[in-house]
């Protein structure tokens, strides 16, 4: 479909993300300004989202979502095996796929943009227990830095409290034992952080996990960080920072189509920042699941 033939859209609201709640009538006005009919859902449990999708997406050319991270995925994932394309507002603390498709920040901006935009295909994740992923998945530091932001922290600091709840994890330096099954080759050692990355950066680039990760190459990239102490802990960070993480011989890339990570002892692990039990992870890419709308560039 071509963005600009988008005429009727159906929004769903989280009123429970960080500033959706109150974006949602500023988003009814921009879609009124452009001419597009917008009919707003709001979400009153988690799944909803993707309930919503799955039951009217069909009647519209194009589904927008206001909301964080997970609302997004829920909705892109209920729509993986066909639908309109996705328009992501951001509503929520990170906003990581927002800003990864260069979407502005401010509502009024990001209606008209993505509405005259690009439609993009992203890979998408799959986890073994039917749940989909866009940014990525992470045991170790990653996890505990999702558990950590309390909902408090990320109401004061906003994107920030992952930064500091990632700090307060990564000084730990709490290392465990892993057993990566990447395409059938087994990979094992020790590490403080796995990340199963679908984007190469975050956080609209200030993070780069490997300028190799692309969300559109059709597979996945652990991301094994093996820091022997605090020195190699704040020189990882920085380049991470600096875009020269690849560089680096704390870090370890491992690029599969499908995955099976254990741990020893288990840890909990987090997938675009919703948490999961500890326990064996199975994940398999779906390239091109995701049918996104972007800004032109």
């Amino acid at each position: 479909m071509n963005p600009s033939s988008i005429k009727r859209v159906l929004l769903i609201v989280n009123p429970a993300a960080r500033s959706a709640a109150a974006r949602g009538n500023e988003a009814l006005r921009a879609f009124d300004a452009a001419g597009v009919q917008c009919d707003m859902r709001v979400t009153e449990h988690p799944g909803h989202a993707g309930e919503l999708s799955s039951t009217h997406a069909s009647d519209y050319d194009a589904v927008f979502t206001l909301g964080g991270d997970g609302t997004a995925v829920e909705v892109l994932g209920a729509l993986a095996g066909g639908g309109p394309p996705v328009g992501i507002l951001p509503g929520g603390t990170g906003n990581v796929i927002a800003r990864a498709l260069k979407t502005p920040m401010s509502i009024s901006r990001a209606v008209p943009a993505l509405l005259a935009g690009r439609e993009s295909r992203l890979d998408m994740g799959l986890l073994g227990n039917g749940r989909h992923f866009v940014i990525g998945v992470g045991v170790g530091v990653d996890a505990e830095m999702i558990a950590g932001a309390s909902k408090g922290m990320k109401k004061r600091l906003g994107p920030l409290a992952y930064f500091v709840s990632g700090a307060n994890a990564a000084l730990r330096l709490e290392r465990f034992r892993y057993r990566i099954t990447a395409d059938g080759v087994v990979h094992e050692g020790e590490t403080i952080s796995a990340l199963v990355a679908n984007l190469g950066s975050v956080l609209g680039g200030l993070l780069t996990l490997g300028k190799h990760i692309s969300a559109d190459d059709g597979v996945l990239h652990v991301v094994v960080f093996k820091p022997s102490g605090l020195v190699d802990a704040f020189r990882v960070f920085f380049r991470m920072l600096a875009g020269t993480l690849t560089e680096d011989r704390s870090i370890t890339y491992i690029a599969a189509k499908q995955l099976r990570i254990e741990t020893m002892p288990p840890r909990r692990a987090e997938f675009d920042g919703e948490t999961l039990e500890p326990g064996p992870l199975d994940i398999t890419v779906k390239p091109g699941a995701a049918r996104l709308l972007s800004p032109r560039r």
